[in-house]
């Protein structure tokens, strides 16, 4: 059965799945595999839950007519997302960068939002399975695709961009994540610039921040809209404070606008101005991307502001990477309030940068005064100077120590890699 063919029945159930544990009425299953994993082998299993169909490929599980066995289960499934892409015919902005992906892209839908029925990536699906579920995820009812795109490997962001057919791009910055798969920071910069390349050569059009010089070198000659604060800045704006939460001022022909945003950290403020940047580009009024940004809150453990019984909580701990951690170091020790205290995790994924970048951030700390901080993973319990920090080599070791000592009225900056689930201190604080 050709991609064509496939696509026929999905028009006719346009539901995907491919856990075998959530299945839902009526949907195609598709039979994925990973390393631990061979989602044939529940093939049969979620046709008796419901599905309609399920795409296979070994033929000893295509079983019946039910079964539609190809080649690659894993290729059909992007196959069949560009070809769902290309019938829609919706405009698809792509967004990819080492931080600030994933709250540019939240901040972005909600601003064009206001104009547009859009359909944005769902939590942070922003990988080679999780880019065509966000494009089949989008109806006829959609007017506007918002996709992030997430990399550790060279090469990574072109096929993305060959599964989703952007037409306009934006990358957050580019810093030091994922070295252990890139090999290096120019490793970094070559790979997410390959949006830049394929919205070259296919007539696209990118939104940059003309502050940032690393993204100013990665520039082809394609169409694009600079936002910052060069004069010729499509869209110009002013940081005026992060303490606790981000405020800008942007200069609009309405004047100067003030929004004042929901979110944590200086280093948000890149991400404040590409959502506007691409609101006025798309024509959305400006008081609606004030109101829209101004209302939208943080979640999934992203700059969001926690105020508990004994303290208040800076809480950052989705990811970490020597850009994010530094520059959430610093806007925090730029910060006025007395009483500050830190919990910080280790940064995972640097490959033979490991020590080198811990060390860093460490000496960073001492520079800055931020002694009372408590550094939770292996690598940060490996390295730390016991009579200058407390380390744990895991958080649940941590939480013992919580358990018997009470901090209480501090301001306290959570902020680590995923893997070391720091937000598990948060009913300890």
């Amino acid at each position: 059965m050709n991609i064509s063919e496939i696509y026929t029945l999905f028009q006719e159930f346009p539901i995907v799945v491919t856990d075998s544990r959530k299945v839902v009425e009526n949907s195609i299953f598709f039979a994925l595999k990973g390393e631990n994993f061979n989602g044939n082998k529940f093939a049969k299993s979620t046709l008796e839950k419901g599905c309609r169909y399920a795409v296979v490929d070994e033929k000893e599980y295509a079983l019946d007519d039910r079964f539609i066995l190809v080649e690659d289960v894993l290729t059909c499934l992007q196959a069949l997302a560009r070809e769902h892409r290309r019938v829609l015919k919706v405009p698809i902005l792509a967004i990819t960068g080492t931080n600030g992906k994933t709250t540019t892209k939240e901040l972005v839908n909600e601003v064009l939002n206001q104009e547009f029925r859009t359909f944005a990536t769902q939590g942070n699906f922003n990988n080679h399975i999780g880019v065509p579920l966000t494009l089949l995820a989008m109806n006829s009812e959609t007017e506007f695709g918002i996709v992030e795109m997430g990399a550790n490997h060279p090469g990574e962001i072109k096929e993305l961009c060959e599964i989703a057919e952007p037409n306009y791009g934006l990358i957050t910055n580019v810093g030091k994540a994922h070295l252990e798969g890139f090999g290096s920071f120019e490793g970094v910069k070559q790979t997410k610039k390959e949006l830049y390349d394929y919205l070259d050569e296919h007539d696209g059009e990118v939104f940059v921040n003309c502050d940032n010089d690393h993204l100013l070198g990665m520039l082809n000659k394609q169409k694009h809209i600079f936002y910052g604060n060069s004069e010729d800045a499509f869209s110009k704006a002013r940081f005026l404070q992060a303490e606790p939460k981000l405020i800008i001022e942007l200069r609009s022909p309405l004047g100067k606008l003030y929004i004042k945003t929901q979110l944590i950290g200086a280093y948000n403020f890149e991400n404040v101005l590409a959502a506007v940047t691409v609101g006025r580009f798309f024509k959305i009024d400006e008081l609606k991307i004030k109101e829209a940004l101004e209302v939208y809150e943080p979640s999934n453990n992203r700059s969001q502001l926690m105020k508990t019984d004994n303290n208040v909580l800076f809480l950052d701990a989705y990811n970490a990477n020597p850009t994010s951690m530094r520059a959430a170091i610093e806007n925090f020790a730029a910060m006025k309030m007395k009483n500050k205290f830190l919990i910080l995790g280790d940064m995972l994924e640097l490959g033979e940068d490991t020590d080198k970048e811990h060390l860093d951030l460490m000496n960073l700390l001492s520079e800055e005064g931020l002694t009372e901080t408590i550094l939770v993973g292996d690598i940060f319990a490996r390295l730390a100077p016991s009579d200058k920090f407390k380390s744990y080599e895991t958080v649940d070791d941590l939480l013992v120590y919580l358990e018997d000592e009470e901090i209480k009225d501090k301001y306290i900056l959570i902020k680590g890699s995923r893997g070391i689930k720091l937000e598990k201190t948060i009913e300890k604080l």
